[in-house]
């Protein structure tokens, strides 16, 4: 698993001219953005209604793990009450052309695809708007600090500048769980009103129904030891990663961990 390196600031700023999918009245566009070679979901704007020159003003921040080879993808859709969101069309900006800490105002072509010999990508799809930062962790703000597995985080070194920081939990294993009905068993996590589950054949643990206490300072990175339960195993080795982003260090924030289970068949959640 590799350590993120920085962080891309993408502010979608408008489009343009875009061409509309459906045969009465104009498009609902909104645009998805993620970073390619990431599992992480896409990050989404807003729908804008009935709108060929839609305006956003939205503000993302994304997890780099490698500049070098990755690249922010946009895609722009047509959102549909019913049925598939169609795409209007997309482009995409290598993390290597860009210059650590300077922003940079770019108007994109849509296209088709990003396979330069297709000729349909000389069709006009309209253009996008947008503002990009990439900002490198500075050399020895990356902290691997992982605990023993109690209810505490190691504290940010004296002299840690005072700001945000990116907030990792990295969920392991978990060792004999209770509860032989409890099948389709997952976490759903609460920090600060972002809330964040895993995958319903996937059972994640972390200090079961308890708060943790969370230390953070700008640039630094602390993974909580959590344990993690697969389906119908109750002493599973597994790995999965949860990211939030901190605009200031959580110094008395407290992480709510909850673990649900989901029957076989369609009815009520009950905790493990």
């Amino acid at each position: 698993m590799k350590k993120p390196t920085g962080i891309l600031n993408v502010v979608v700023i408008r489009a343009y001219k875009l061409k509309k999918k459906d045969l009465l009245g104009k498009s609902d566009p909104y645009v998805k953005l993620k970073l390619t070679d990431d599992n992480l979901p896409s990050k989404k704007t807003t729908v804008k209604r009935s709108n060929l020159n839609p305006e956003w003003n939205e503000e993302f921040k994304l997890v780099v793990k490698d500049p070098e080879s990755q690249a922010l993808e946009l895609n722009v859709y047509d959102w549909e009450q019913v049925g598939k969101h169609e795409k209007m069309g997309m482009n995409a900006i290598p993390l290597k052309d860009l210059i650590p800490e300077e922003t940079k105002s770019l108007t994109l072509d849509l296209l088709k695809n990003m396979d330069p010999s297709d000729p349909q990508n000389d069709k006009l799809r309209g253009q996008i708007v947008l503002e990009v930062t990439y900002k490198p962790f500075k050399e020895g703000e990356v902290a691997n600090n992982i605990n023993d597995g109690e209810n505490e985080v190691e504290k940010a070194p004296e002299g840690t500048p005072v700001g945000g920081g990116l907030l990792v939990v990295i969920i392991h294993e978990a060792q004999d769980l209770e509860g032989k009905h409890h099948t389709n068993p997952y976490v759903r996590i609460l920090f600060r009103g972002e809330e964040k589950k895993t995958k319903v054949e996937i059972y994640a643990v972390a200090w079961l129904h308890s708060s943790v206490p969370i230390s953070i300072a700008q640039g630094l990175l602390f993974c909580c030891n959590c344990m993690q339960y697969i389906k119908k195993n109750r002493d599973p080795r597994w790995e999965e990663e949860f990211q939030f982003m901190c605009e200031e260090p959580p110094t008395n924030d407290k992480m709510h961990v909850e673990v649900l289970s989901r029957p076989p068949s369609i009815g009520i959640h009950s905790k493990v």
